[in-house]
């Protein structure tokens, strides 16, 4: 971090950021940073110093869009780079440990892209480098960050729903309905160590943890529905050895009841992440496909009128709004990524650990190998806290 004069504009800290990842996760990362600063100022503010990506050709057209200041193909030479002090990775899940690693050893915050790792093990690996180097850290589960899901988490706190029995989620995707469609890292078991359990019911896991508590044992089952795919450039087929659906029912802490379903293969399902919780005095329910607007259902409101209300959660009393539109102009998808730099930016000045760090990213790992154990022993499985 530096203090001086950026653009004609006084800044108290420049924050330096590098990027390991140029796709998909990438540009909503950089993004994020342009428009924290834009919109949310502060005292600590994100600077896009050096971006990291395979193909030299496609990252340097991202580095002009987006406007980074180098470029590099090796990682190490962003980890090492003086001008850095957050490493963010949006890379392929094999990349996420020996980055955040080496990140932390050089004295660097890390931001990490969910599942926090392959395995348990890189998990616990990765969490023991950022806290020995004492450095801040954060994985990326950017689901929290919609205002919507955290007005749920603050009635909930408030007691509006009462005691929570019962949390179900499912999150449907179908863009591997076709078998056609290539083989990608994503269905490689050897970089991205799951399949739909880490691409998309580690969000649910995560949102079960924020809104209602800590798993206690789980049981359930994986499916492959198609054995190899096509190579991207048609020189053969690759053996899928991940999950194509995850389903699991869970016991959380509190004698809650969970349920949970996770794919993408659901055909006509593009982003459908519905989350519900039922309590002793009311209910709530929100869906990605409609993220503006949370459902509330409470025993407080008259017989005659009572029903599931929609809030549309775009009032400036309403978390992270009063940044952006006036009331009703909503927000959309990147605004989550936006709300977690935000949240990593202040950490880092108020010299806290951001939410969720690592350990949340640990914690949830447990939890989808619990659901991989379970699966394979058709038992319960236990899920321990982190140490």
């Amino acid at each position: 971090m530096v203090v001086g004069e950026e653009q004609g504009e006084m800044v108290s800290d420049v924050i330096g950021i590098g990027l390991v990842g140029q796709a998909f996760m990438g540009r909503a990362h950089a993004n994020a940073y342009r428009q924290a600063r834009a919109f949310f100022g502060g005292e600590y503010r994100p600077s896009l110093r050096i971006a990291c990506g395979r193909d030299a050709a496609a990252l340097g057209e991202f580095a002009r869009r987006f406007g980074w200041e180098e470029t590099t193909t090796d990682w190490r030479v962003l980890v090492e780079h003086p001008a850095v002090d957050v490493v963010d990775i949006a890379a392929s899940n094999d990349l996420h440990a020996p980055v955040a690693i080496a990140a932390a050893q050089a004295g660097k915050a890390v931001f990490c892209e969910k599942p926090l790792a392959r395995t348990i093990a890189e998990a616990r690996e990765m969490l023991q480098a950022v806290e020995s180097a004492g450095v801040p850290h954060m994985v990326c589960f950017n689901y929290r960050f919609f205002p919507a899901v955290r007005l749920a988490r603050e009635l909930v706190e408030d007691g509006v729903v009462g005691r929570i029995r019962q949390f179900r989620a499912i999150y449907l995707q179908d863009w591997l309905r076709d078998p056609t469609t290539p083989a990608s890292w994503r269905t490689n078991a050897e970089l991205a160590g799951m399949g739909a359990l880490g691409d998309t019911s580690v969000h649910i896991v995560d949102m079960a943890r924020y809104l209602v508590g800590e798993f206690e044992q789980v049981t359930g089952m994986l499916s492959t529905f198609v054995p190899e795919r096509p190579l991207s450039n048609q020189s053969g087929r690759q053996q899928v050895a991940v999950d194509d659906a995850a389903a699991f029912l869970a016991r959380l802490a509190g004698g809650v009841s969970g349920v949970f379903e996770s794919t993408r293969m659901a055909t006509g399902r593009k982003n459908f992440m519905h989350v519900e919780l039922n309590g002793e005095r009311g209910s709530l329910y929100w869906n990605a496909e409609d993220l503006n607007s949370l459902w509330v259902y409470t025993d407080d409101d008259p017989v005659r009128t009572r029903g599931f209300r929609r809030i549309v959660v775009t009032e400036a009393e309403h978390p992270w709004v009063a940044h952006w539109w006036p009331p009703g102009h909503i927000l959309g998808y990147e605004h989550s990524f936006v709300h977690a730099v935000v949240e990593l930016m202040e950490a880092i000045g108020e010299g806290r650990t951001p939410r969720p760090s690592f350990r949340d990213g640990l914690q949830a790992q447990v939890v989808l190998d619990a659901v991989q154990r379970a699966a394979q022993s058709a038992s319960w499985v236990a899920v321990p806290p982190v140490a």
